[in-house]
């Protein structure tokens, strides 16, 4: 896909985000076309350039955890706490079309580049906060990494088993989740008209938004969620359930899945026990209806069965690491990775994910592979008129 036919073409963001949900969130932007110049601290940068499981990168600062959303911006050191870094800044965003930011509340009010101060100058301006609870509320000035707000979200309330403890998910979900709701409703202010807005990211209120069913099932009927544990609450048979060689999951959600799930596995003559005889009757007797099912399963391998339920049209799927499932042709040959052969200061090729989204056919990439710090400092100072000598100047002054 050609750079001028991208959705967010020749449209300019300054990112002015650290570690990962304002990166996650222009990484977005960046690939849909947009101009992102990520502006960082003087002498160290994004703290996700000193993160990763590569200690050796770490030291470069160029990180594993900043090589994953960082390719296709520019990099300029500023520092904002000078007020000709500051007034700098301002010059930027008097030209910019977006500033994503994730300080906490009222960091940029008092560098003097807060949303009412850019917006007066340029009131086209789509200013974008990201924070852990928000740009208001008891909670707003509250430190936020993820598994906080997991914790506060009920998230981890609601993963793991009932026997065991709260569990955090996996990854970052708070922050990848905060940050994708931002680069949603950037992408929905770019369209407005007349164009310009303040828009207040909470990584809080953005992961409750996306465990709405689990919520609703409180706030509507009076029923709170609890942890479930591999088995889907909503139906059954629908979880997890052992193999002869490992795991396989089933999702026999509706009741042609159940009947077509029964068939494959000789296993008809359930359907006429009045414990499994309907949805709420399989829900109430999950337990004694997955023990039935493995003692089958449990016979043949992995393999086996996704052939089987695959010929049967029952939803089922292997349970793969990550590895895994990077080699498989799914993911192989859709696009999804990029791969950049020669990256600044690492001493080996770059493959870093995408963004999931294919355009007419055709997974949006970017053309520059991850920045180092300050690698465009010069080249955007220019842009706007600060020639070599009054760079050179603010260097010394350690204004970049």
């Amino acid at each position: 896909m050609a750079e001028t036919t991208k959705p967010l073409a020749g449209l300019s963001v300054l990112d002015l985000t650290n570690v990962l949900s304002g990166p996650f969130c222009t990484h977005h932007l960046a690939h849909l076309g947009a101009r992102v110049i990520k502006i960082e601290r003087p002498g160290g940068g994004d703290l996700a350039r000193q993160l990763g499981a590569d200690a050796d990168l770490n030291a470069s600062g160029m990180g594993v955890s900043f090589l994953a959303q960082n390719a296709g911006k520019q990099s300029i050191t500023l520092n904002l706490k000078h007020p000709e870094g500051a007034a700098i800044f301002r010059r930027l965003a008097a030209s910019a079309d977006v500033v994503v930011e994730n300080f906490r509340p009222g960091v940029m009010d008092r560098l003097g580049v807060g949303a009412a101060v850019l917006r007066a100058d340029r009131p086209e301006l789509v200013y974008c906060a990201i924070s852990g609870f928000g740009q208001d509320g008891p909670w707003r000035d509250r430190p936020a990494y993820d598994q906080i707000v997991q914790g506060m979200a009920g998230a981890m309330a609601v993963t793991g088993t009932a026997e065991g403890g709260p569990l955090r998910v996996g990854y970052p979900v708070a922050d990848t989740v905060g940050g994708l709701t931002a680069a949603f409703a950037i992408a929905a202010a770019l369209n407005a008209s007349p164009r310009g807005c303040v828009i207040d990211i909470s990584m809080l209120e953005a992961t409750m938004a996306t465990m709405a069913w689990a919520i609703s099932n409180y706030l509507i009927a009076g029923v709170a969620p609890a942890r479930h544990g591999n088995e889907n609450p909503t139906a059954a048979p629908s979880g997890l359930f052992r193999t002869r060689d490992g795991h396989i999951n089933i999702a026999a959600n509706k009741a042609a899945h159940w009947t077509a799930l029964t068939d494959a596995l000789g296993l008809a003559g359930l359907r006429a026990r009045p414990a499994y005889r309907d949805r709420e009757a399989r829900k109430t007797h999950r337990l004694a209806l997955a023990a039935e099912l493995e003692a089958v399963l449990t016979t043949r391998p992995t393999a086996h069965w996704i052939a089987v339920l695959g010929r049967a049209q029952v939803p089922a799927g292997d349970v793969l690491t990550v590895p895994e499932i990077l080699d498989r042709p799914q993911i192989a040959g859709r696009g999804f990775l990029g791969r950049f052969d020669a990256v600044p200061g690492v001493d080996r090729p770059v493959t870093t994910v995408r963004t999931g989204i294919k355009l007419d056919g055709q997974a949006p990439a970017v053309a520059d592979p991850p920045p180092p710090l300050g690698q465009d400092t010069d080249a955007v100072l220019a842009g706007i008129g600060i020639d070599a000598a009054e760079r050179a100047r603010l260097r010394r002054d350690g204004v970049v």
